[in-house]
C-alpha cells in the first residue's frame, strides 16, 4: 500500500498534466482570469453580507441584554423578599408575553438553579427548586449592569444566554438566566449571506462559460478554422475553404482566405502545367540527343536513360529505375568508371571524363561526369553522365591520317619522279637518245596525270561538300554511257577485259546533271576496269524500275496501259555496272563508300585514294539517288542507283537533293 499510494498519486499528477497540457495558453489564461474575479466577487459579496449579519447579531445581543435588565430589575424585589409564588408568577407571565424566550432560570448565590420556566412548575415552592447548578464566572456579581451574554448551540438551535446578577441594596441575590431564540431575520440573513454567495460563484462561472460559448462559436471557432487552413496551405492543399456564416470584419477575413487560396490553386495549377510542359521538353530533348544521357541520384542510382544511352549499354527494354548504375555495366567498364563516380560523388571534382572501349567489335566513349548541386551548391543533387560514341570519329582519324599518308606518298612519289626524269634530261639530255627522252617524257607525263588525278579527286570532294547549287535538265543516260565506254575501250583492250552494254533503244530520259553523272559512271566504270582481270568481263546494264512489264497485270499502274511500253510515264531508271573482279570483302562494304577509305589487302593491290566511291555516293546524293552494292569475293562486284524520269518535279528533286546535302553536311561536321 505504501509503494502503491505514491505510484496513484504519480499517475494522477500525470493525467492531470497532460489534461491541463491540452488547453491553449488562451484557455489557460482566460480560467485564470475567471476563478480569480469569480473568488474576489465571492469575497466581496461574503464580507459585505458578514458585516450585515454581524451588526444583526449584535443587535440581537443587545435586545437579549435589555430584555435580561428589564426582567431583572421587575423580579429582584420578589427575589429579596423570598416571595417565590409570586416571582413563578411574574416569571411565567414574562414567559409568555415573549415567544422569543426558550427558558428562564433563576438560581442563588451559590449557582444552584432552583427556579425554572419550562423547566420548573408552579405547583409549590417545593417543586420548583432544582438541583441544577450554572457554573458562572466569579465576578459575574461584581457587574449588575452588565450581564453575561454568550450563545450555545442546542438540539433545537442556536440560543443567545444572558445571565443577569440580581442585586438588592448591595446584597447579591443570585442570578437571572434567559434562554433567547435567535432573530429570525439574522437567521435569514445568515442564509441569504450563503445563498447569495453561492448564487454570485456559480453566475460568475455560468457567465464565463456562457461567453466561452459564445466566444468559440462566434471567435474561436472560426479562428480554429482559420488556422487549420493556413496549415493546409502550408501543407500544400490548396483546396481548401472555410465555409461559417460569419460576418463583419472576420467574415471579410475568411473570403479573403478563400480568395487567396483560389488564387493559389490556379497559380498551383499553372505551375504544373508549365513543370509538365518544361518536363516534357527536356525529356524530348535528352531522348533526341544524339549523345546518350544518364542521369544518376546522389547515390549513384539511376533516375533516367535515353534511348542512345540504353543502345550504347545494350540497355533496350529494360527498367533501370533506382538500379546502380556501376551494377548494370560490364565488369571492365565499372571498373574504370567507378573511381570516377566516386570523386564526383566526394566532392573532389564536380566534372571529369575518361575514354573506355565497349563492346564487340569495340566501340570508343567518352564518359563525361558532372555533379549536379543545389542553389548553396553545397549538397549534391544528382550525377549527369554523358556519354559519346567516339568511335566514328576516332575511324575518321585513323582514315584521315591514312589519306594524309597516302596523299603525301601518292604526292611525293610522282613529284619525284617527274623531278628525276626532268633533271636527267636537263642535265644530260646531250647524251640521251631520241627513244630515251621520249621515254622519260612519256614518264614525266604519266606521272603528271597521276599527280592531277589526285588533286582533281580532292577538289571534286571539296565541290560537292560545299554550298554550291546544281542544275538539273533532261538527258539521255546511254549517251553518258557509251561515251565513258569509249573512254575505257582501248584500257579495256590492253587489260584484255571485255566491256559490255545492255538496254532498250527506247530509254526514257532521266532528269540529272551530264558533267556529274559523267564522273559517276567514269569512276564506277574506272574501279570495275582496275579490279579486274584479265579475261574479265564488265556489264552495264540499264531498265526502267520497278520493271512494269514483270508485274501481275492487277498490280500495273492505271496509266502503264497494255502495252507495257516505255513511253509511259516510270518512276526511275536503274542503272548497274558489273564486273568479274576480285570481289569485296563483307567487313570492307559497310565502309567501301567512306570518305578516305581504301580496301587494302592482299587481292586490291591497286594505288588509290579512296575518294572515288565517297564522291560517286555524294553525287547522287545530289540527285536524290542512293547508291547499293552486292559483291563476293573471287565472283565480282555489282552497283547499281536509280535515277528520276525526266517528268520528275524538279522542285522536289532540288529539295530532297538539298535535304540529303545537309544531312551529309551534318555528318561531316560531326566527324570533323
Amino acid at each position: 500500500m505504501t509503494a502503491a499510494g505514491p505510484e496513484a498519486q504519480r499517475t494522477w499528477r500525470q493525467v492531470v498534466a497532460r489534461w491541463w497540457a491540452e488547453f491553449s495558453l488562451q484557455t489557460k489564461l482566460l480560467a485564470v482570469a475567471t476563478l480569480v474575479v469569480s473568488l474576489l466577487m465571492t469575497g466581496i459579496t461574503f464580507l459585505a453580507l458578514n458585516g450585515i449579519q454581524r451588526d444583526a447579531r449584535m443587535s440581537d445581543t443587545r435586545y437579549a441584554r435589555d430584555l435580561g435588565l428589564l426582567l431583572s430589575a421587575n423580579v429582584t424585589p420578589l427575589v429579596a423578599e423570598g416571595n417565590d409564588r409570586e416571582l413563578a408568577s411574574v416569571a411565567d407571565r414574562f414567559w409568555r408575553s415573549s415567544r422569543s424566550l426558550r427558558y428562564i432560570f433563576f438560581a442563588d448565590p451559590e449557582g444552584v438553579i432552583y427556579l425554572g420556566i419550562p423547566i420548573g412548575s408552579n405547583n409549590g415552592s417545593s417543586e420548583l427548586l432544582l438541583s441544577r447548578r450554572l457554573e458562572l464566572p466569579a465576578d459575574i456579581q461584581k457587574r449588575p449592569d452588565n450581564p453575561l451574554v454568550r450563545q450555545h448551540l442546542s438540539p433545537d438551535g442556536q440560543v443567545t444566554d444572558v445571565f443577569v446578577p440580581m442585586v438588592s441594596d448591595g446584597t447579591y441575590l443570585g442570578v437571572l438566566a434567559l434562554g433567547i431564540n435567535p432573530n429570525e431575520t439574522l437567521l435569514a440573513s445568515a442564509a441569504l449571506t450563503r445563498e447569495v454567495t453561492v448564487a454570485v460563484f456559480i453566475s460568475i462561472w455560468v457567465l464565463v462559460i456562457l461567453g466561452s460559448v459564445f466566444n468559440a462559436l462566434t471567435i474561436t471557432q472560426p479562428v480554429k478554422e482559420l488556422l487549420r487552413g493556413v496549415r493546409q496551405i502550408a501543407g500544400g492543399n490548396f483546396e481548401t475553404r472555410i465555409a461559417l456564416p460569419v460576418g463583419g470584419e472576420l467574415g471579410e477575413l475568411l473570403e479573403g482566405f478563400n480568395t487567396m487560396a483560389t488564387q493559389l490553386e490556379e497559380y498551383k495549377a499553372a505551375n504544373i502545367e508549365e513543370l509538365r510542359a518544361a518536363q516534357v521538353k527536356q525529356q524530348s530533348l535528352i531522348a533526341t540527343m544524339a549523345d546518350g544521357a544518364v542521369l544518376l541520384d546522389a547515390e549513384g542510382a539511376i533516375v533516367l536513360a535515353n534511348p542512345t544511352a540504353r543502345r550504347l549499354f545494350r540497355w533496350e527494354g529494360r527498367n533501370l529505375e533506382a538500379n546502380s548504375l556501376i551494377q548494370e555495366l560490364p565488369e571492365r567498364l565499372a571498373m574504370d568508371l567507378q573511381d570516377a563516380l566516386d570523386i564526383v560523388r566526394g566532392g573532389g571534382l564536380d566534372s571529369t571524363d575518361l575514354r573506355c572501349s565497349l563492346g564487340e567489335p569495340p566501340r570508343t566513349l567518352r564518359i563525361v561526369l558532372q555533379s549536379v548541386r543545389d542553389a548553396s551548391g553545397e549538397t549534391l543533387k544528382g550525377i549527369a553522365m554523358t556519354v559519346q560514341d567516339l568511335t566514328r570519329e576516332v575511324e575518321l582519324n585513323a582514315a584521315q591520317s591514312r589519306f594524309i599518308s597516302n596523299v603525301s606518298h601518292e604526292l611525293r612519289t610522282p613529284l619525284f619522279n617527274i623531278k628525276s626524269y626532268v633533271e636527267t634530261l636537263h642535265d644530260l639530255g646531250d647524251q640521251l637518245s631520241e627513244e630515251e627522252k621520249r621515254e622519260f617524257l612519256g614518264i614525266a607525263n604519266a606521272e603528271t596525270d597521276r599527280l592531277t588525278r589526285l588533286v582533281n579527286d580532292v577538289l571534286d570532294l571539296s565541290r560537292l561538300e560545299s554550298d554550291r547549287q546544281w542544275s538539273f535538265e533532261p538527258l539521255e543516260l546511254s549517251t553518258a554511257i557509251e561515251q565513258t565506254l569509249r573512254t575505257y575501250r582501248l584500257n579495256a583492250e590492253e587489260k584484255g577485259v571485255s566491256l559490255h552494254f545492255e538496254a532498250d533503244s527506247q530509254l526514257p530520259r532521266v532528269l540529272g546533271n551530264w558533267d556529274l553523272l559523267l564522273q559517276v559512271l567514269d569512276n564506277l566504270v574506272g574501279n570495275a576496269l582496275k579490279f579486274s582481270a584479265k579475261g574479265g568481263a564488265l556489264m552495264l546494264r540499264a531498265y526502267p524500275w520497278p520493271d512494269l512489264c514483270a508485274l501481275p497485270s492487277e498490280a500495273l499502274p492505271e496509266h502503264a496501259g497494255p502495252t507495257c511500253d516505255f513511253h509511259s510515264p516510270l518512276p526511275r531508271l536503274r542503272l548497274e555496272i558489273a564486273d568479274t573482279g576480285s570481289g569485296i570483302a563483307a567487313r570492307d562494304q559497310e565502309r567501301i563508300f567512306e570518305r578516305f577509305y581504301r580496301v587494302e589487302n592482299a587481292v586490291h593491290t591497286e594505288a588509290g585514294t579512296g575518294l572515288g566511291l565517297s564522291i560517286v555516293r555524294g553525287i547522287l546524293d545530289k540527285h536524290g539517288a542512293r547508291i547499293a552494292m552486292a559483291s563476293e569475293l573471287g565472283v565480282g562486284t555489282t552497283f547499281w542507283f536509280d535515277l528520276p524520269l525526266e517528268d520528275s518535279d524538279n522542285e522536289e528533286l532540288q529539295l530532297a537533293a538539298d535535304r540529303q546535302q545537309r544531312t551529309s553536311d551534318a555528318v561531316v561536321a560531326v566527324q570533323d
